[in-house]
């Protein structure tokens, strides 16, 4: 049986060969989808752990690049287990970093599990103009737009996207999801999101939601 705390102690330790060896382990002990659930919000605690030591300067840039891969390598690997393929028939999901902000650690894995739930999945990239969210919109008619966003100035961004979207018309025809550390209730009412989440796996649930 996988031992949660000790796999996100290991990608807070950025130990990719332990991450890698205990999930394909568990992987092939055929687990549920509940417990791949748990074993992907073990892995964002361990990328809670890798945030908290850049903070206290312990850890810089590049392995917060370093643990983003690892992250997605973790996923990746899980995804089999989180309910099939992108086939489109749960949803479309346009999603990107605002304007501003070039994190994308957290929009990566929002990405992975969205894809993995059966949607599909636009990403814009990270520092992303409001423009490039409503043109994305038109062409594609997506079920949810999501924006992320780490910095406390991606709130204003995320304000001018939904702003946009309402200029454009198009705002009743989507939902939108806002996730990322500055997010609040008091942010999301602000900012005229449907729904805010800090947890990837939270996402996917209120995404679930709306489409069904």
């Amino acid at each position: 049986m996988l031992d949660l705390k000790a796999l996100a102690e290991a990608v807070g330790e950025l130990d990719e060969d332990k991450v890698m060896s205990m999930l394909e382990a568990f992987v092939a002990e055929n687990p549920s989808e509940e417990e791949a659930q748990k074993a992907v919000a073990a892995c964002q605690e361990g990328m809670n752990i890798v945030g908290d030591l850049f903070e206290q300067e312990e850890y810089f840039v590049g392995d917060l690049i370093f643990a983003g891969e690892l992250l997605t390598n973790a996923i990746n690997t899980l995804k089999p287990l989180l309910g099939g393929a992108a086939t489109g028939d749960a949803g479309v999901l346009v999603l990107g970093t605002v304007a501003g902000d070039l994190h994308d650690i957290g929009k990566n894995i929002y990405k992975n599990m969205m894809e993995a739930a059966g949607f599909v999945v636009h990403d814009l990239g990270i520092d992303q103009p409001a423009s490039a969210f409503v043109e994305k919109v038109k062409e594609v008619k997506p079920d949810i737009v999501g924006m992320s966003g780490v910095l406390t100035l991606a709130l204003e961004s995320m304000k001018e996207t939904v702003d946009a979207l309402k200029e454009a018309g198009l705002r009743d025809s989507v939902k939108v999801i806002i996730g990322g550390n500055p997010v609040t209730k008091e942010a999301c009412e602000q900012i005229g999101a449907d729904a805010f989440t800090t947890s990837a796996a939270e996402g996917v649930r209120i995404a679930q939601g709306w489409v069904s």
